[in-house]
């Protein structure tokens, strides 16, 4: 193993629970004002899922006061504290852009059954 894998090795996480498109879930974001630390949730519906390995990302997609808002979290990021899934929803494709077209109810997906 070459030492760039060793330190690669160090810095993923593995208390990441199985994340998939279309799953709804609530990502605990560490948030810096000033001198002050504070955790910040994020709940919504993962769009798409990027990268393997350290790179791996997500981008979450949350309505706010009527307003799409995504952002795209680094999974093995320090900043994140945890990402809890809510829900696991049921898609045929990875790349969930079509929702941005959406608003509401037509935004919601089925859920997956256990």
């Amino acid at each position: 193993m070459s030492v760039l894998d060793e330190i690669v090795a160090e810095q993923i996480r593995t208390d990441l629970p199985d994340l998939a498109s279309g799953d709804t879930v609530r990502v605990s974001v560490k948030v810096k004002e000033g001198n002050r630390e504070r955790v910040q949730v994020f709940e919504g519906t993962i769009m798409r899922l990027r990268g393997g390995g350290i790179t791996r990302s997500i981008t979450v997609r949350a309505l706010r006061s009527g307003v799409g808002v995504e952002r795209t979290f680094k999974v093995n990021s320090p900043r994140i504290e945890k990402i809890q899934v809510v829900r696991h929803g049921v898609t045929r494709r990875k790349q969930l852009y079509f929702l941005r077209k959406r608003v509401g109810k037509a935004a919601t997906l089925r859920e997956r059954r256990a």
